[in-house]
Order: C-alpha cells, then structure tokens, then sequence
C-alpha cells in the first residue's frame, strides 16, 4: 500500500471519526465517510459522504460539512501530524443508492424470466 493510500484511508478514519463525534450540527444526518482521495503531493483530498435519507438529507448535510470544513481539516492534520494540512473537500457518493437500484432492477428482470419459462419438474426424485 502506497504512501498516499495510508494517508488516504488514515483521513477517512479520522474524518468519520470528527464528523460523529465532534460535530454538533442539527442538519447533520445519518453520514458515511465512504472514501478518500488524496492527490499524489497529499495537499489536497476529496472526502466522499453517502447519507442515509431523501435529496434534502444529502443537501443539509453537504451544507454543515462545508460550514465545518476548517474544523475538520485542522483537526484531521494534527490527529495525523502531517507538516501540511491536506485542503479538503466534501462530495456525496450515491454509489449505494445506485447499486441497491441495480440488485432491484436484476431482480425484477429474474421474476419476469421465471414467469416466461415453463417450470421443469425436478429429476432423480422417483420413488421406487
């Protein structure tokens, strides 16, 4: 593991970690710090939230991690010691949201092919 994927996973710990602990805002739901990527000089790092909750959820909590940006990125450089503070910036991923959409697509397409094929009876269970 590189450098800048230990600072990378080391930032998404400490980040959650603040967010739930330290954070205090009403607009703040229920947040998942899924993943983080830093650039290679470490002097800059996407923080990328999932929220649990509906379109409003996801802009209220966007609005309090950008008003508690300064906060959090002072407080992730000395929980980590680094000589820089990386600038940070928060993104939502709805990558969850996408692939719970896609298993529920699958699966409306598994029950449409069950119902066009005719049902087999099953082999080998014959009772002598």
């Amino acid at each position: 593991m590189s450098r800048q994927e230990r600072i990378a996973e080391a930032i998404r710990q400490e980040a959650s970690l603040i967010i739930h602990d330290k954070l205090k805002d009403p607009r703040l739901g229920f947040t998942t710090i899924t993943r983080v990527e830093v650039t290679p000089d470490l002097r800059y790092a996407k923080i990328f939230f999932s929220v649990l909750g509906n379109e409003e959820s996801y802009k209220k909590t966007k609005d309090a991690l950008d008003s508690a940006l300064g906060f959090v990125r002072k407080l992730v450089a000395r929980r980590l010691n680094l000589r820089f503070a990386p600038e940070i910036a928060f993104y939502d991923d709805r990558s969850t949201e996408y692939s719970v959409r896609i298993e529920e697509v699958l699966n409306e397409i598994k029950e449409l092919d069950g119902e066009k094929k005719p049902k087999k009876g099953r082999r080998g269970n014959k009772k002598a």
